[in-house]
């Protein structure tokens, strides 16, 4: 028999039990959407949470206490000292200017409080910055920048939040804390920024740094330090620099830059969607099973038909090759079907969970179409094995016999 006449037949009685086949297709494609559409998802979140960070590239922080990123060298964990302290100071903000020279140093004052706008209260994050510096590091979407000390730049969520409008006042503190409270006036609204390795300005106000240390304050003591290199191919060696610089005797800084944060954020993403992926392959596991049964039962509504192949001499490697045929057509039409569906279902998948389809049409994310088309078809395949190795080596003269 020729290849053509075999796989003829194979087509034939995929055809004759239709609904069966069908069937069993629909757990192959089920499988194949679960694994592919998970694999989409988790490729364009890490391309987008990526994409977000590199272009903080620039930028090394600075924490006070030693920790991971921190004493031993930039970027690797060391005992912190014994009297870590929660801010750094003037001294320490010194020594990382003379270290991280000639790139520009911000030092950030922060801190969480209460806000109130109109009968609306809630919390947000107020930064402290020198005016100048916030033209360094932040965009107005809509506004100006601090005209003055009573003036604040607030994020697009917590305006949205609030509806908050050029000249809207938030009224930041509570009357019962030792600071009281203090309005002030909005002068611009941030553009959003995401995901951000320096500070996250979305949801928080942004004041300058003499209203922050006038209302709150501690004046030197911040809660970062932020470098923005000019050159980002410098970032290893200022952030050795700083490190020689304040963690000779012990661990008086933290060091951290975007692209270790990248590679720890893009790590937990790829073991999250490797184990959702694991779950996803239960469905194929199932629907292998049903191949298998479905080809157990071809084989034996088939006996005296395979007992009549071999009785004119069809070899054992044919009969063989006749049922894994059919195995192989049922997982093309089920990995195919799953993949087309995958692609729509993982579009959608993506626009909900991340928000954005920008890196879906990339070869990262629909790579996984056909390595979930490839998974699904090998898994149809590796399920008719037996059956066909069964059909293969049944006796021609007891086939024949059967009723």
């Amino acid at each position: 028999m020729t290849g053509n006449v075999i796989f003829d037949l194979s087509v034939r009685n995929v055809r004759r039990h239709f609904l069966r086949s069908f069937l069993a297709a629909i757990g192959i494609v089920i499988g194949v959407i679960a694994i592919t559409s998970l694999g989409i998802m988790g490729a364009n979140l890490t391309l987008s949470i990526t994409a977000t960070l590199s272009e903080n590239s620039d930028i090394i922080k600075i924490s006070p206490g030693g920790g991971p990123g921190g004493g031993g060298g930039p970027g690797f964990g060391g005992g912190g000292g014994s009297d870590e302290e929660e801010y750094l100071d003037e001294s320490q903000l010194k020594d990382i200017k003379q270290a991280a020279s000639p790139n520009t140093v911000i030092p950030v004052y922060s801190e969480s409080d209460t806000i109130t706008v109109g009968d609306l209260e809630g919390r947000a994050t107020v930064y402290g910055l020198d005016p100048d510096d916030i033209a360094t590091l932040l965009t107005v979407a809509n506004g100006t920048f601090l005209k003055s000390t009573s003036t604040a730049l607030v994020g697009p969520t917590l305006a949205e939040r609030y509806e908050l409008k050029i000249g809207s006042r938030i009224t930041i503190g509570d009357e019962d804390s030792d600071e009281g409270t203090s309005t002030v006036r909005v002068a611009g609204i941030l553009e959003e920024r995401g995901m951000t390795y320096d500070i996250s300005t979305d949801n928080a106000i942004v004041v300058s740094d003499r209203w922050f240390t006038g209302f709150y304050g501690g004046e030197g003591e911040y809660s970062e330090v932020i470098v923005k290199l000019d050159d980002i191919n410098d970032v290893d060696a200022v952030e050795e620099a700083i490190d020689d610089q304040l963690n000779r005797k012990e661990d008086e800084v933290t060091i951290s830059d975007a692209s270790r944060m990248m590679d720890s954020i893009t790590s937990s993403i790829s073991t999250i969607i490797s184990m959702m992926m694991g779950i996803g392959a239960i469905s194929l596991l199932v629907a292998s099973v049903s191949i298998f049964n479905v080809m157990m039962m071809s084989v034996t509504e088939r006996i005296k038909e395979i007992g009549i192949l071999r009785s004119i001499g069809t070899r054992r490697s044919v009969v063989r090759r006749m049922f894994l045929y059919e195995a192989f057509i049922l997982g093309m039409l089920g990995a195919v079907v799953g993949g087309i569906l995958s692609m729509i279902i993982g579009y959608l998948v993506v626009l909900v969970m991340i928000g954005t389809t920008d890196y879906f049409f990339t070869f990262d994310s629909l790579i996984y179409i056909p390595y979930g088309i490839a998974v699904g078809i090998v898994v149809c395949v590796l399920s008719g094995v037996y059956p066909a190795w069964s059909a293969a080596n049944l006796d021609p003269i007891e086939a024949l016999a059967t009723e």
